[in-house]
This record gives structure tokens, C-alpha cells and sequence, in this order.
């Protein structure tokens, strides 16, 4: 039997487990979140991403229930959430700071909520078990938090907050005391235990390479409202808007006016005088002459010596600077106009055998399918 993918919400059948309906945060004069609508399906891996101050961890504590919506209402499995206090709901908030008990072991800070639940003695030692197992943290199980490492203090944490089956787990920045290496191998343990328990998590990190590895829908947040909820894959490839195209992963965008040709979905984008017009195709209708930007991303363009036949796209400039990323090699390259484009190389080679270097001038081309056309 072939796996069906996971996708609830294109299912019209399946009743969210989280409705924000209209729900608006005001902080005095500070409008924190501003008239939101989105739904969050059972079992999601769900991530609220954006700078500081977008309102994400606003939109999490109200979850929690650290703080009530001005105005608007928050259902979690039909119902409304607002009168339920925090302890009550069926939902545990894991901290940045992860907050373990340092008198305690890793054995008693995962009983711990049990404990406070007045749960049978023999009840919490299985669920601990499982916990630790869940966890991989069995062979820690008698030792204080300040004898493990970060990272297994993290996973702690982790079990501690999923140790009452909670229906929602919300995890603020949960990696974000983690050094790089670790954070990469946390990220894929995180995502290993929200499969195997089902829990519905939700996610607040400024981290898009966090958000886009962990997530089965990210929403990309700025002042207050989710600008786009969407799979990693349509974030990346198919942004909404210029704000969203920007904030995710490295890209070029370029300023012009579109008019579309004669052959249906194309445009040609005039952009700068002397450049020929750029093409590219959309399902966005754009006006003759409209304000467009056009959203190229490096690892699209190809970089070449001689000038491509039949490209849709060519450009020439010269190389202004060179990222060299290990696996990859970003380059930098100034058209005539001044416009600056990326164009981005796998590094199958060594280094000596590389074709490109400063001040080389180069031809950069893409489809016309490559680039994303956005409205001005």
C-alpha cells in the first residue's frame, strides 16, 4: 500500500484541530496580531516564522493561554479555548530555556506534571519509561540536569512536555541554545518524535532553515498578520509576495514592468534601458506596463563563458563576488545597468579546477519558468 501524503488541509472533510477565527491582540495602543484567520490540522508539524516583533510568540501564548485575544475567537477541537485556564488545556508549552528542575533527575523532572496530576505510581513509572525510551535518554535516567549535555537537556525537556499527551505541544525557539551541528541533528530527532507520537506541534522560530526542515506548513509572519501559510516547497518556490520571496533562502529580484506576450501565460519584464526584457511566465494576471518584481533564485541561473543558445534568459555581466560555501559557490555578478543577480554552482570540483574568478565576465541564464513574477 503506496503512502498518502499528508495533506489535511486540502482535505475539505477534515475539521481542523486549531481555528484563530478573526482573532486580534491589541497591547495598549501596539496592535500585536491583526485580525488573523488560519486553521491548524491534528498532527501538523506547524511553524509560526518571522523576524522579532512579528507577532509569533504572541499568536503562542495565546495558545498556551499566557494571554487572551482582544478581540476574536481561538477553538482547539471545536472548542473555545478563552475560559479554559492554562493548566487546564490540553496543550504544554516547551521553553526556550527548557526550565528543568536542577535538584531533580532526568527521571524525576519527566515524572514531574504526572506526579502533580496525582497519577498511580506504577502509571507514571511506564510512561516514564516510555519517555526516556522515546527520548533516548534511558541510560540517563538517574542523573541531575547539570551532568548531561545541552542537547540531552533539551530532548528532557522535550519528554517532560509530552510525557501528559498533550493534544498540542507548543515549542518556543526549542533549539535556539544549540550549537549548529546539534541543532541540524535535534531538528531531524524533533521531527522523529512528532511522527511517532502524533502530537499536533507548533513551532515559533526566526530560523527559515529550522522552519523549512522541521514543518509540514510554514507561516511566514510580519507585523501581526501571516503574510503565507504553505508547505516549505510552495514557500520556496511559489511566494506570494516579494516580503515572503525575500525572507526565505537567497534570491534576486529585480524591479520592472511587465506586458505580457502573445503566446498566453508569458511576460516580458523591461527592467533596465539597453538590457533586453526578461522573460518569464505566471498564473498572475499583470496589466500592460504593470509595476512587477521578479523573484530569481541563484541555484536557477546557470553561469557560463560563452553566451547560451536558445536560452529564454541571458544576460552578461561581470563577477563582483564569490561565496564559497564548501558544496556550493555563490556568485555575485553586476550587469551593465548595475543590477546585481546570483547565480549558484554545486562545487563538484576542486577548487584549482574552477572556470570562474573575480572580475571574469560571464553569461547568466534561466527559464522562463525559473523566476516568479510578484506584483510591483
Amino acid at each position: 500500500m503506496g503512502q498518502t501524503t499528508f495533506e489535511p488541509w486540502n482535505d475539505p472533510e477534515v475539521e481542523p484541530l486549531i481555528q484563530f477565527r478573526n482573532v486580534t491582540k491589541n497591547f495598549g495602543d501596539f496592535t500585536a496580531i491583526d485580525d488573523q484567520s488560519f486553521d491548524i490540522y491534528a498532527k501538523e508539524f506547524f511553524a509560526l516564522l518571522g523576524p522579532s516583533g512579528c507577532g509569533k510568540t504572541t499568536m503562542m501564548r495565546m495558545l498556551a493561554g499566557f494571554e487572551s485575544p482582544s478581540s476574536g475567537t481561538i477553538l482547539l477541537g471545536g472548542q473555545d479555548i478563552a475560559p479554559i485556564p492554562p493548566n487546564k488545556r490540553a496543550v504544554n508549552m516547551m521553553f526556550q530555556s527548557y526550565a528543568l528542575f536542577p535538584h531533580l533527575s532526568v527521571w524525576d523532572n519527566i515524572a514531574f506534571g504526572l506526579k502533580r496530576d496525582r497519577k498511580p505510581a506504577d502509571e507514571i513509572a511506564e510512561r516514564v519509561g516510555q519517555m526516556l525510551k522515546l527520548t533516548r535518554l534511558e541510560k540517563f535516567a538517574k542523573r541531575k540536569p547539570h551532568q548531561i549535555s545541552g542537547g540531552q537537556r533539551q530532548r528532557v525537556a522535550l519528554a517532560r512536555s509530552l510525557a501528559k499527551a498533550p493534544k498540542l505541544l507548543l515549542l518556543d525557539e526549542p533549539l535556539g541554545a544549540l550549537d549548529a551541528k546539534l541543532r541540524q541533528d535535534t531538528q531531524f530527532e524533533l521531527m522523529d518524535i512528532q511522527e511517532k507520537t502524533g502530537t499536533t506541534f507548533v513551532i515559533v522560530t526566526h530560523d527559515q532553515e529550522e522552519a523549512m526542515t522541521v514543518a509540514s506548513r510554514v507561516a511566514v509572519m510580519d507585523h501581526g498578520r501571516i503574510i503565507q501559510a504553505d508547505t516549505p516547497a510552495n514557500i520556496y518556490e511559489m511566494p506570494n509576495s516579494v516580503y515572503v520571496a525575500d525572507f526565505i533562502g537567497e534570491v534576486t529580484i529585480i524591479e520592472g514592468r511587465a506586458t505580457r506576450t502573445r503566446n498566453g501565460d508569458a511576460y516580458e519584464v523591461a527592467f533596465a534601458e539597453g538590457q533586453p526584457p526578461l522573460r518569464a511566465q505566471s498564473d498572475r494576471s499583470f496589466g500592460i506596463g504593470q509595476a512587477c518584481h521578479l523573484a530569481i533564485r541563484p541555484e536557477k541561473v546557470r553561469i557560463t563563458a560563452e553566451k547560451p543558445e536558445d536560452a529564454a534568459n541571458a544576460v552578461q555581466g561581470a563577477i563582483l563576488d564569490i561565496a564559497y560555501l564548501g558544496n556550493l559557490s555563490t556568485y555575485i555578478v553586476e550587469l551593465p545597468s548595475g543590477h546585481l543577480i546570483k547565480a549558484q554552482t554545486a562545487n563538484t570540483q576542486r577548487l584549482s579546477r574552477r572556470s570562474f574568478t573575480w572580475e571574469d565576465t560571464v553569461w547568466l541564464s534561466w527559464t522562463e519558468t525559473a523566476g516568479v513574477l510578484l506584483e510591483g
